[in-house]
């Protein structure tokens, strides 16, 4: 990544995300485990937040992406307005659907909807705004709001749950404002700096973009963003129906610390996104396969010194906790989650370069296969199996290693670019070496002696050894800015 511009990006994107992420992993390690009934009910709500807000949103906020380099700087306006109305519309539209439902059919936990449907008009708007400030390249404080908003509310939520100050009830209201606000602030931000009109008629957007073909677009946006939910995320609606709610906290506490790992990925996929768009309409095809290796080499570096420090570390640092007991179980979730993490990282911004290419309707059929493979393997676990969550977390694993192959293959078939390289093979095999060097060091009596011997001297040898020699240039850039500042 040679644009300094796209450096500061990354870095404060990725740096607001670690805030939020070392926010939420407190939580996680001191809070969470102590109610993981009422964390396995609010990742329940979120979940069917999660299969709302595509609906509500209908591609509105790719297409925002796709089309916004190719049309007037009025059009743009509109075309950010008609996410908007796309919004109001069909979550209208759809309330009317839930009541109905409510009020004719009985279905157990249906009462969860009615939490999760204005999570889902917020996710709806918040997506699109950030799609948005996207395009404005100011994505660090939309980030900030995302990221800090959210992690401080749920603590601070199950604090007063668990004091009495709440009730369960109240306690999911109050998150719901908690949404609400970030919503706010969001907008209060893309519009200081973005302004529209109140103009709603959008015949000169279809003027210049041919209906037909944004509605195409939208609604295999649509597919792709539904279709990503029920591969990546139906496991949060499936093991409270199958297992339980608690079975489900367990599972969100390993979920979330999994993810710390795919946290510099969120910025990459995010930055990169109208970078993407713009190398692919412009047919720079030798660029984006430039990108493509750059970033899937950095992301894999990232996620292997990360990953490496958990597993060499977790086991004692769970140790130092009071909450121990409770968090023992999750570290295989966060072993295979983890691992699942890493290697969807390894194969850089693959989604993107389908989404935003003339292939785009390759997406449908690929999470397509996700989805089936991953319902499938739901459905053998927890129905035939007495694996329990262990299994849920290897079926998502192995339907994640499939779905990137896939996407893999295809692109080099379409394309001719790999997210490999030479310099990439040796990174694997250098990670892989020092990761098993340390792995054999015997464990220390001292918890935090072992976690200072084993994870952070693993991630200071990786962070040396591929510095010397030259193997990503971003880390080469800061390290070298950093070190010339301190001159």
């Amino acid at each position: 990544m040679k644009n300094t511009s796209e450096q500061k990006q990354v870095f404060w994107f990725t740096i607001i995300n670690y805030l939020g992420i070392a926010i939420g992993v407190i939580s996680t390690v001191f809070i969470y485990p102590k109610d993981k009934e009422f964390l396995g009910i609010f990742g329940y709500i979120y979940a069917i937040a999660g299969l709302l807000f595509p609906v509500m949103i209908f591609g509105a906020g790719q297409a925002l992406i796709n089309f916004y380099p190719t049309v007037s700087n009025t059009n743009q306006r509109q075309l950010f307005k008609y996410g908007i109305a796309t919004i109001f519309v069909i979550s209208s539209v759809l309330f009317f659907g839930v009541l109905i439902v409510g009020t004719f059919f009985t279905i157990e936990n249906y009462k969860y909807v009615f939490y999760a449907f204005p999570i889902g008009i917020s996710l709806a708007f918040i997506e699109l705004f950030k799609r948005q400030a996207t395009n404005l390249n100011k994505l660090s404080i939309p980030t900030l709001f995302e990221k800090i908003i959210p992690k401080i509310a749920l603590p601070t939520v199950f604090i007063l749950l668990l004091s009495g100050f709440f009730e369960v009830e109240e306690a999911l209201v109050a998150l719901i404002i908690s949404y609400f606000i970030l919503l706010g602030c969001l907008s209060i931000y893309v519009f200081k700096h973005y302004k529209i009109s109140l103009d709603f008629r959008f015949k000169s957007l279809f003027s210049q973009i041919p209906k037909k073909e944004y509605y195409r677009y939208s609604f295999f946006a649509f597919l792709g963003s539904f279709g990503s939910f029920l591969a990546f995320r139906l496991d949060a609606l499936m093991i409270p129906e199958f297992l339980s709610f608690e079975a489900n906290g367990t599972y969100r506490i390993g979920v979330t610390l999994a993810s710390v790992i795919a946290i510099p990925a969120t910025g990459v996929f995010s930055i990169y996104a109208p970078l993407v768009s713009k190398y692919i309409k412009n047919q720079d095809i030798d660029m984006l396969g430039t990108k493509y290796v750059e970033n899937a080499k950095l992301l894999f570096f990232v996620g292997a010194i990360l990953y490496g420090a958990i597993v060499l570390g977790i086991d004692s640092f769970f140790e130092l906790l009071p909450t121990y007991d409770k968090l023992v179980d999750t570290i295989p979730i966060i072993f295979i989650l983890g691992a699942n993490v890493l290697f969807n990282m390894s194969t850089g911004f693959s989604s993107e370069i389908i989404s935003y290419s003339k292939y785009y309707r390759t997406n449908i059929i690929l999470i397509l296969i996700l989805v089936v493979l991953n319902i499938g393997l739901n459905l053998y676990v927890l129905i035939l199996t007495d694996y329990g969550i262990i299994g849920v977390a290897w079926a998502s694993f192995i339907a994640m290693a499939v779905f990137n192959l896939f996407k893999i293959f295809y692109i080099y078939k379409k394309f001719k670019i790999l997210p490999f390289d030479k310099a990439y093979f040796n990174l694997f095999l250098i990670t892989l070496f020092v990761g098993m060097v340390f792995y054999w060091i015997p464990e220390m009596q001292n918890n935090i002696v072992s976690i200072l011997v084993k994870s952070c001297a693993f991630i200071l040898a990786m962070v040396y050894i591929v510095f010397k020699l030259k193997l990503i240039y971003s880390l080469n850039y800061w390290i070298d800015k950093i070190f010339r500042t301190i001159r």
